[in-house]
């Protein structure tokens, strides 16, 4: 067994005090030039490598970060999120740590602002934020750097926004991903239907919207006479206007039987499918949401993409954990595994692994 370096121990060999040896381990000020050579030189001679979880419980502190999310249903990626991000904090809880949500209205700059300063207002140790347009966004995170407190990106990656760290798919392959496992099934298919649920015109994220980016690429590419026909169930609407709309869409194109949707939302039209028995229409969506798992067993979805939304929202609180409290460096971008799932193997989809 190695034995245990003492701080003694690195203090005689530099011939300096135990103090200067703890400001030094501590990265702390008030230690010369000449005395820090020694300290540092000692150390890596003597291959310390210091035990940084005492170290950290040594401060006694507690650190509050903040989740920013948009305001959402149940049956949501974003809820994954959320309980990704409670377990770590339940895993961290002898650090102190803290982890708060607060949610802003998606398409709103005005709740996304307010949501933003509020935060920013109860100066917070770390902040993980899924982003909206890039100029609001901006703002915000322009505030979090002058008062250098580390941020996190969810959802889109916006690089010119210089996160600690990024944590979700690669939107255009996972798109395009999609449509090449789509039409393995559907190739023999002239019209497919593209589901899309928009607010004001506008797709949920940046997210969704370059998912379908590489989406039609790919088909553009391999299945440029296969027609996309859109349908889109607005999401200020109720669940029986989605109903009429599907009912109304199906009557009129009996001829599609296979329609995707890129977000968590496919048990919408996998749930109508099964109460009208359309058993000659499939869906394909992504996140493995509970409704989304039960209807992939009953068979009226074909294929899940799952993204892993639990573990981002655990990586992303343990990331800023590793920064923050531990002073690790961490990797600035990390990208999910995009995994396709089916009846046949998704009792074996694992959501999280610490």
């Amino acid at each position: 067994m190695k034995e245990k370096i003492r701080i003694k121990d690195i203090a005689q060999k530099a011939e300096v005090s135990v103090g200067t040896v703890d400001r030094v381990i501590h990265k702390r000020p008030n230690v010369s030039k000449s005395a820090r050579e020694k300290v540092e030189k000692a150390l890596k001679e003597m291959n310390y490598q210091p035990n940084v979880y005492a170290s950290a419980l040594a401060y006694n502190r507690s650190y509050n970060f903040y989740v920013i999310l948009p305001k959402h249903g149940s049956e949501a990626y974003w809820e994954e999120i959320e309980n990704g991000a409670m377990k770590a904090n339940e895993q961290r809880r002898d650090f102190s740590i803290n982890v708060k949500i607060l949610y802003y209205e998606r398409f709103d700059s005005k709740s996304f602002k307010a949501t933003a300063n509020e935060c920013i207002d109860t100066n917070p140790d770390g902040v993980v934020l899924v982003p909206t347009d890039l100029d609001t966004t901006k703002v915000m995170t322009d505030k979090l750097h002058q008062l250098n407190i580390p941020f996190i990106l969810l959802d889109s990656y916006m690089p010119d926004l210089k996160p600690l760290s990024f944590f979700g798919q690669d939107s255009f392959q996972s798109g395009y991903f999609a449509a090449k496992m789509l039409m393995l099934i559907a190739r023999d298919e002239k019209r497919i239907m593209l589901m899309k649920q928009t607010k004001n015109g506008q797709v949920a994220s940046k997210q969704q919207a370059n998912r379908e980016v590489g989406f039609r690429h790919y088909m553009e590419d391999h299945f440029p006479d296969v027609e996309i026909v859109e349908l889109d169930l607005q999401q200020d609407k109720e669940k029986k206007h989605w109903d009429a709309k599907l009912e109304n869409f199906f009557t009129e194109n009996p001829d599609i039987h296979h329609c995707i949707t890129l977000t968590s939302k496919a048990h919408i039209v996998a749930d109508f499918l099964l109460k009208t028995n359309r058993r000659d229409i499939q869906i394909m969506g992504y996140d493995v949401v509970d409704k989304n798992k039960r209807d992939i067993k009953e068979g009226s979805i074909s294929f899940l993409i799952a993204q892993h939304a639990f573990q981002q929202g655990f990586s992303c609180i343990d990331t800023l954990f590793r920064a923050v409290v531990l002073k690790k460096k961490v990797q600035p971008v990390n990208y999910m595994p995009i995994e396709l799932l089916s009846k046949e193997n998704i009792d074996f989809y694992r959501r999280m692994q610490v």
